[in-house]
């Protein structure tokens, strides 16, 4: 039987600045901040958390001995979608209070399970960052 993926566990971003990434995520997405240690006599990382996934957050410059990871890192080039029972209009009016640019939306966009209504910002990087629900 050939392997079949069923979930994601985690991902990395790179950032230029992990505590002012995090405290984005934390503030805008509701995000928690966790540190882990990896083992292996590596440096604690800086993980976000959400539900049952989460994102390790990868300073760009990071040794490559401590981190193996992607051969073309770089901050700023990530497109991630999230989901939130929060409405389009909703997310609108947080973003705003916020202070942060809305760069597209709300707009239906076609997500894993159908329709979705999507909100589109970018996170300190710039990596565009879709905040979305599944219509009723």
């Amino acid at each position: 039987m050939p392997v079949k993926v069923h979930a994601l566990d985690h991902l990395v971003i790179n950032v230029a600045d992990v505590a002012r990434t995090t405290a984005w995520y934390q503030t805008i997405l509701g995000m928690e901040v966790k540190i882990f240690d990896p083992g292996g006599g590596k440096a604690k990382r800086t993980s976000l958390v959400f539900g049952n996934q989460k994102i390790n957050v990868r300073p760009r410059d990071a040794d490559k001995v401590e981190w193996f990871t992607a051969d073309h890192e770089c901050a700023g080039s990530d497109d991630l979608c999230f989901l939130t029972t929060s409405t389009p209009d909703e997310v609108v009016a947080h973003l705003k209070a916020h202070g942060v640019a809305i760069e597209a939306g709300p707009d239906a966009r076609q997500g894993a399970r159908g329709t979705l209504r999507s909100v589109y910002c970018r996170d300190p990087d710039g990596s565009l960052i879709e905040i979305s629900s599944y219509e009723s």
